[in-house]
C-alpha cells in the first residue's frame, strides 16, 4: 500500500522552493527600465546669446526672442531664460516688447511664463506715445497673440498712468483688458503747432 502524503510532502516542498526562487530572482533582477537620465530634470543643452525667430506664412519675422543665458530640459522639453527679451511683430503697427529677468517656454514654444520684473513696451508712433506696462508676471501664448496676469499692472503713456490687478493683453486688437481695482489718471498730450 503506497502512502500518498509521504510522496506529496517533498514536491510540495520543491514547489515552494521553485516558487520562491522565480519570486527572488524577480525581486532582485534589474528592471527593464533604462537609466538614461530621461525622466530627470537635467538639462541636455545651454545656449548663450541666443536668437530664436518665428516667421508666419508669408516669411515674415512674427516674433523674435534673444537673450544671453537659455538652459533646455529634455524631460519636459521646457526651456528657462534669464532675461529673455521677445518682440512681436505686427503688420500696420508698432512692435511689443516684453522682456523680464525669467522666463520658463514650454515645448514647442507655444507658451511662455514670465516672472520678476515683467515690462511691455509698445513703441511709439507719430500718433502715439510709448505705452510701458509693468507687472510681476505674465503668460504669453506665442502663437495666438494672447497674454495675461492676475498679478498688479501699472500703465504709462506719458504723463498718463492706469493701474489694477489682472489683465489680458490681446496683441492682435491692441487691446490691453484691466480686471479689477482700476485707478488712473488720463493727461491729454499737448498738441504741437
Amino acid at each position: 500500500m503506497k502512502h500518498w502524503p509521504s510522496q506529496l510532502f517533498p514536491i510540495i516542498i520543491l514547489s515552494v522552493l521553485a516558487g520562491l526562487t522565480f519570486w527572488l530572482q524577480s525581486a532582485t533582477a534589474p528592471g527593464d527600465d533604462k537609466h538614461d537620465g530621461k525622466f530627470r530634470h537635467d538639462p541636455d543643452a545651454i545656449a548663450e546669446n541666443y536668437v530664436v525667430r518665428r516667421f508666419d506664412e508669408t516669411g515674415q519675422v512674427k516674433y523674435r526672442l534673444t537673450g544671453p543665458h537659455l538652459v533646455h530640459y529634455p524631460d519636459d522639453d521646457s526651456s528657462e531664460l534669464t532675461s529673455p527679451v521677445l518682440i512681436s511683430y505686427r503688420p500696420d503697427a508698432p512692435p511689443i516688447k516684453v522682456e523680464s529677468n525669467f522666463a520658463k517656454v514650454t515645448s514647442k514654444g507655444e507658451v511662455a511664463f514670465l516672472w520678476d520684473n515683467v515690462r511691455i513696451t509698445r513703441a511709439a508712433t507719430p500718433d502715439s506715445l510709448e505705452l510701458v506696462a509693468r507687472t510681476p508676471d505674465l503668460t504669453v501664448q506665442t502663437e495666438t497673440g494672447f497674454a495675461f496676469t492676475n498679478s498688479p499692472v501699472e500703465i504709462t503713456q506719458g504723463p498718463s498712468w492706469i493701474t489694477g490687478v489682472g489683465a489680458e493683453i490681446d496683441n492682435n486688437k491692441s487691446t490691453f483688458v484691466l480686471q479689477s481695482q482700476v485707478k488712473g489718471q488720463y493727461i491729454r498730450p499737448s498738441n504741437k503747432p
